[in-house]
């Protein structure tokens, strides 16, 4: 009977996470980490700054989606090969952000809650897409490398 050593042994798991490393200890990795932390602080307090805090619903959503962009994307930096995928997350809330002012109930879309959501929410899908990018090659990497082909 062969016994096979576990899959935490496995030298592509071991390479892919050097390569995780790697990416998020850049300074370019390190600066989309904060800039979309404060992207995600700004949409949560975002109605009391640009003052639509008495349309609720819209204030309600942006403090909630606010909060859920900035667990998405704190803890990508500090952990990414466990959490890279929040970063597709982070990009699904950006495009809600962009299209909330139409889609929540209230009458909420005037020119203040749209040009304030749809820049936060471009910037913030921007960010994800950087984020969830900075992998280095994802599935074309590991082909090039000859890790594609495990039989």
């Amino acid at each position: 009977m062969t016994t096979h050593p576990s899959i935490e042994q496995h030298p592509d798991l071991a390479e892919m996470r050097a390569r995780f490393e790697r990416a998020t200890s850049t300074p370019r990795a390190q600066a989309i980490e904060t800039l979309a932390l404060l992207t995600g602080l700004y949409l949560a307090a975002s109605p009391w700054i640009a003052g639509f805090n008495g349309l609720t619903t819209l204030a309600v959503t942006n403090l909630i989606t606010g909060v859920a962009y900035v667990l998405c994307m704190s803890g990508v930096g500090t952990a990414y090969e466990r959490t890279h995928a929040m970063a597709w997350c982070a990009i699904v809330i950006g495009a809600w952000t962009i299209i909330s002012p139409w889609v929540v109930a209230g009458g909420v879309a005037t020119t203040r809650t749209i040009v304030n959501n749809v820049i936060v929410g471009v910037l913030a899908l921007c960010l994800g897409l950087a984020m969830a990018a900075m992998s280095g090659g994802g599935a074309t990497g590991a082909r090039r490398s000859g890790l594609g082909s495990m039989r």
